[in-house]
């Protein structure tokens, strides 16, 4: 098991819906991103416009203005993030600017249509005004510590750009941009929040909409091999969840059919060889005692218990008997009791207070198969102990005998089986008994399970629900 499988979630809900909200989580991250930073990246040109406009204004106003007015104008153009001085030399030991400012440099000149000589420079001591002070540059305001893991930190400005007027005085331009406005960011994410919240429960919907048929057919096909009567599968939804459930449909009618049909043909085939059975029986009364018709009646009553034990197995979890509540403790007494009767040391230990929705006189059968099994093969001596765990009443039948091999476990609950070992053909049986004792506890929602003990001899556990389905029938 790798370990992306071992993170996913085990059900088809859970990982379709991870990987859908884990998808539209990672789009919308992206989308975010790209969002924000076109946004930024659009502000700045639109900013560096607006700059290189002004600027190129600024440097035709002042070279028009007589050399006594261009002071005053010079404070009239100044701004927050604008400074402008006549004072300051033309700076040819400049360092170069970043590559950020070339393009910028490119704007200022196509707006100065190549009438002023210029150049954009990077300076790192503070500018002069003309009346002669420090004054440098506000910095701007960091934005917000959220906002700014999502913002690209704004560049330190110490980039001035001059323009020799056409007296030969030089123009030192100094532009601060603004901080990029932060209100309009958050209002973007909130707003993709928004829509990831609405598409995230839609999609919850969605998923849950499209798999609940898959919970569905799990449900009916677990309860089909109880009850074949149980209510068919609705047929609406998409197109081949309704094809699905009206295949289902029409498989549990034929499966219904087969089962009327076999219980028709055992009645006729119990009929049709009960009866020269009976025949034989009644002219073996008028012959005088002898061996051949001991070994006769044998071989009849070897046939009988031949044909119940097969109609009993066919028919198991057939059965027109009703499930009701019983105490399990007293049925398991009542059983122990019958094989105590036929020579068993048999020990019930063990109680369970809370009565469980079974057949009585089916699972009396399947108990009775066990017991007489455990007093045949194990010794004579019997132990049953009752308990309850996770949610289930649990019947453990212990004995002492010999046990069978860990390879045929599982192949001793196929009809027929018989391990020549352990279950001689003189013991009596058919090979049927733990087949038609699964078979009926199957039928009503339960399971047996034969397993070795480490202490030797073998165990067989029933197990019922305690809170379950009602059994079929």
């Amino acid at each position: 098991m790798t370990w992306a499988s071992r993170l996913l979630p085990r059900t088809l809900f859970g990982q379709i819906l991870c990987v859908l909200l884990g998808g539209l989580l990672l789009a919308n991250a992206l989308g975010l991103w790209l969002v924000v930073e076109d946004r930024v990246r659009l502000s700045r040109q639109m900013r560096s416009d607006y700059a290189a406009t002004r600027l190129a204004e600024s440097v035709a106003l002042v070279d028009e203005t007589p050399a006594a007015g261009r002071e005053r104008l010079l404070r009239m153009l100044e701004s927050p993030s604008t400074r402008l001085s006549l004072d300051e030399p033309w700076y040819d030991d400049a360092k170069a600017v970043p590559d950020d400012f070339d393009a910028f440099a490119q704007r200022v000149g196509d707006r100065l249509d190549r009438r002023f000589e210029h150049q954009v420079v990077r300076r790192e001591q503070p500018m002069l005004t003309p009346r002669g002070d420090a004054h440098p540059l506000r910095p701007p305001p960091p934005p917000p510590p959220k906002l700014a893991r999502l913002l690209p930190a704004p560049p330190a400005i110490d980039v001035s750009t001059q323009a020799r007027l056409s007296d030969g005085s030089v123009l030192t331009f100094r532009y601060s941009p603004p901080p990029p406005p932060v209100d309009r960011p958050l209002r973007i994410i909130v707003g993709l929040l928004l829509v990831a919240i609405v598409v995230s429960v839609l999609s919850v919907w969605v998923v849950r909409r499209l798999t609940r048929p898959l919970a569905m057919f799990a449900r009916a096909a677990d309860g089909l091999a109880r009850d074949l009567d149980q209510a068919p599968l609705d047929t609406g939804g998409p197109r081949e969840v309704a094809g699905a459930a009206q295949a289902f449909n029409r498989m549990q009618g034929a499966l219904r059919a087969l089962i009327q049909t076999r219980a028709q043909a055992l009645a006729g085939v119990s009929h049709d060889l009960r009866l020269p059975i009976t025949r034989v029986r009644l002219r073996l009364e008028q012959l005088p005692d002898s061996p051949v018709r001991e070994a006769i009646e044998r071989d009849l009553a070897e046939m009988e218990t031949l044909i119940d034990d097969t109609l009993a197995f066919l028919r198991a979890g057939d059965s027109s008997e009703s499930a009701a509540p019983t105490r399990l403790d007293a049925l398991v007494e009542g059983v122990a009791d019958d094989i105590a009767a036929l020579g068993a040391d048999i020990e019930v230990s063990g109680s369970l207070a809370q009565p469980v929705l079974l057949r009585p006189a089916l699972t009396r059968r399947a108990l009775a198969n066990l017991m007489d099994n455990a007093r045949r093969y194990g010794g004579g001596r019997v132990r049953v102990t009752l308990s309850s765990a996770d949610g289930e009443a649990r019947i453990d039948i212990d004995d002492d005998g010999p046990g069978i091999p860990e390879a045929e476990l599982e192949h001793v609950f196929e009809p027929y089986v018989r391990l020549e070992a352990s279950r001689a053909r003189h013991t009596g049986g058919s090979g049927l008994g733990l087949a038609i004792s699964r078979a009926v506890i199957r039928a009503q929602g339960g399971e047996v399970t034969l397993s070795r003990r480490a202490e030797g001899g073998l165990r067989a556990r029933v197990a019922l629900p305690l809170q379950g389905r009602k059994p079929a029938g």
